[in-house]
């Protein structure tokens, strides 16, 4: 069971999603490498909501043409997680990964680590 995730939400142009993907494809290898525990992107499909006052193009004041990315890293605990991120920021694969022009801006990029509250199974 999962006891922290880190989560990244991302504004990213619908054009970038291919890209983007081979990217995620990559970096999710890198990860699970280093021991993560599970590595997940999702591309928003339905993002419009009859319910809560915000909804996620509004949250990341996405712009015409722009969709939503959603990821999230799990990991056995926030020590854990410590570990595994310091392993994969010093990985040489994920230093030759990256794009001359990256397919999001990284200053509109949200992220944040969380500790378990509940899990359904």
């Amino acid at each position: 069971m999962a006891k922290y995730v880190d989560v990244y939400i991302i504004p990213i142009a619908e054009e970038n999603v291919a890209g983007y993907k081979k990217l995620a494809t990559q970096a999710s290898r890198v990860f699970m490498k280093h021991g993560a525990l599970s590595y997940c992107e999702y591309v928003g499909s339905d993002l419009s909501s009859e319910h809560g006052t915000i909804d996620f193009p509004k949250l990341t004041k996405a712009k015409p043409g722009e969709t939503v990315i959603y990821s999230a890293v799990e990991f056995k605990s926030e020590a854990h997680r410590n570990k595994v991120m310091k392993a994969v920021i010093n990985d040489p694969e994920l230093a030759a990964m990256s794009p001359d022009k990256p397919p999001f801006d990284y200053k509109r990029m949200a992220y944040g680590g969380f500790k378990l509250l509940v899990e359904g199974k």
